[in-house]
């Protein structure tokens, strides 16, 4: 039996959520111009590492933005489905630019802790406070998509650290402020720098989950078996294979062995055992009929798999 698909164009989880992703592009921009400013005019590494974090993501969101135009695009002969993992590259990519950007203020933090220089502690507060106002935002924007797509997510979480950064800025700003501890400024940059590895780590770990074809967090590979297994008819499965193709996108290969009497509906019965259980549409099964000669393959009824290729009442 064969398996004939097209791969054609269908909407990801990321694109659903466009319009959320240019909204918040658009303010992430406009103040990334406003804390540069305000960093250079205070001369606050806080400030800085801050905006430089902003400029993250703004890149973050305009690279989430191109990864969904381009997994719309239309599947070729050499790309059977399509562009749909420029989605979970992107994410990669997003993960990959926190922690470079961790590993900048890391350096420059050590350089200023051992002279700290001279902050102008009011407006480092003034400009910290309108980046935090303007996080927040995005971050209500955003927060529809984040669970859907791993695309969305990793521009999530760009804001996420960010306005966690621009609570430590205005920290940072209250202490010179109040005491005069310049101090504050570099140890702020620090804390500011943890938490965009902490947030980078997850972002990273599933994008190259999802690359490598590993099975989706939420499915049990031991359990897909099992369901299949149940279907009437059905006496073992093998060679079974689980994998997301990108968030939201889930597919399923394998062999399934049947009796030689099985019902003619029983692939349909596979199908919409591991879809109603599982949520999967994009499967793909091979049907095998039980032999009497005994063989490698254990299946329920103790019997062999003949890797024939017909399924039953085809």
């Amino acid at each position: 039996m064969a398996h004939a698909h097209t791969h054609r164009s269908l909407p990801t989880a990321g694109s659903r959520h466009r319009k959320r992703l240019t909204l918040a592009l658009v303010l992430a921009g406009v103040y990334m111009l406003a804390e540069v400013a305000g960093g250079l005019l205070a001369n606050s590494l806080a400030l800085l590492a801050d905006a430089g974090h902003m400029l993250t993501d703004v890149a973050a969101l305009g690279l989430s933005l191109f990864a969904i135009w381009a997994a719309q695009r239309p599947a070729t002969p050499k790309r059977t489905y399509g562009y749909h993992r420029m989605e979970i590259l992107a994410a990669l990519a997003n993960g990959a630019t926190l922690v470079a950007m961790a590993a900048l203020i890391f350096a420059e933090a050590y350089r200023r802790w051992s002279n700290p220089p001279e902050v102008k502690g009011g407006l480092m507060l003034a400009v910290a406070c309108g980046g935090l106002a303007v996080n927040l935002a995005s971050l209500w924007i955003l927060r529809g998509g984040r669970k859907e797509s791993l695309n969305v997510r990793g521009a999530f979480l760009h804001v996420v650290t960010d306005t966690l950064g621009s609570v430590q800025a205005i920290a940072a700003g209250v202490v010179i402020s109040v005491f005069g501890w310049n101090w504050a400024d570099p140890l702020a940059s620090v804390l500011i720098a943890l938490l965009v590895i902490v947030s980078a780590w997850g972002l990273l770990r599933e994008s190259v989950q999802v690359l490598m074809e590993g099975v989706p967090g939420h499915v049990k590979l031991d359990e897909v078996a099992e369901v299949m297994a149940a279907v009437p008819g059905v006496t073992a499965v093998h060679d079974l294979h689980v994998w997301t193709i990108t968030s939201g996108f889930v597919a399923l290969s394998a062999h399934v062995v049947v009796e030689p009497e099985c019902p003619d509906d029983v692939l349909w019965r596979v199908r919409a055992a591991i879809h109603d259980r599982f949520g999967i549409d994009h499967s793909t099964i091979q049907v095998e009929r039980t032999s009497s000669p005994p063989g490698t393959l254990a299946s329920r009824e103790g019997g062999a798999s003949s890797e024939s290729g017909i399924g039953c009442g085809e």
